[in-house]
């Protein structure tokens, strides 16, 4: 890590208190289905992202979940969490994407096909992961924020495109140019945030999920499989499609699950 990135990181504000008693009421055992309801529906604002995101195509309900407890109960207390917590953390950072060849709206449908593949590939079979794993699929990529930034403020666009096109791999050209990655970045701003150990853990090690703590390897292959799917243009091809598979065999994961789960992503 970059000692201008982690200045970046070390300046970021606090999570404002509805995230932090989001996690609180997450994080406790003794935590109920009605505790989480009670704790968003005192945030309008939030509860419109939440319900919005919640009624995407991607996730393949035919009615419209139209309350809270409604969503709750629909995805579990976990991935709701996931969609609070990144509506609360993307308003945390200014965006300019312009180094990746992306704009913001294509930042936001990145994270959310990201998101809605894992979610309908793991609901069923992985549904115990959802709670680090949805997060993870959203936030994952919010590293990139910092990075871009560098890479302006260093003049090092031109640098940076001519590393995409040599490399062809987003990870390794983030590497060559500043000597950092957007899962470290991303990883290091939870870190900081004081996430928990397990969702960092994961999104630190999604690039090589065998260096991940044993509890923590599936959801970092899990993660990885969709960040292959789903690249940073947000378009899945027969080739990321192709990629993702081979990932799957090799970590012994649902094929199944995933080829129904694709149906609702394209």
């Amino acid at each position: 890590m970059t000692n201008d990135i982690l200045k970046k990181i070390k300046q970021l504000p606090p999570l404002p208190e509805s995230a932090m008693q989001i996690e609180a009421v997450y994080q406790d055992p003794d935590s109920s289905f009605n505790d989480m309801v009670k704790i968003l529906e005192k945030d309008p604002l939030l509860t419109a992202d939440i319900l919005k995101a919640a009624n995407s195509p991607l996730y393949g309900f035919s009615r419209e979940i139209n309350a809270i407890s409604q969503a709750v109960g629909l995805f579990g207390m976990g991935t709701v969490r996931g969609f609070a917590l990144a509506s609360i953390v993307k308003k945390s950072f200014t965006l300019d994407l312009s180094p990746y060849g992306i704009n913001n709206d294509m930042f936001s449908a990145l994270s959310k096909k990201q998101h809605g593949l894992m979610i309908s590939w793991c609901i069923r079979k992985e549904n115990k992961l959802l709670g680090i794993l949805s997060p993870a699929a959203f936030l994952v990529e919010i590293g990139k924020v910092l990075i871009a930034q560098q890479i302006i403020s260093d003049g090092k666009q031109e640098a940076f495109r001519d590393a995409l096109v040599e490399l062809g791999d987003v990870e390794a050209a983030e590497q060559k140019v500043l000597g950092v990655n957007t899962p470290e970045v991303s990883a290091t701003i939870f870190e900081h945030w004081r996430f928990e150990k397990g969702l960092v853990d994961v999104i630190s090690n999604c690039q090589s999920p065998q260096k991940a703590k044993p509890e923590d390897q599936r959801a970092a292959s899990i993660l990885h499989v969709v960040r292959v799917a789903v690249p940073i243009n947000g378009t899945i091809t027969d080739a990321s499609i192709t990629a993702a598979k081979e990932l799957i065999t090799k970590y012994q994961l649902d094929m199944e699950s995933f080829d129904k789960a694709l149906e609702n992503a394209n």
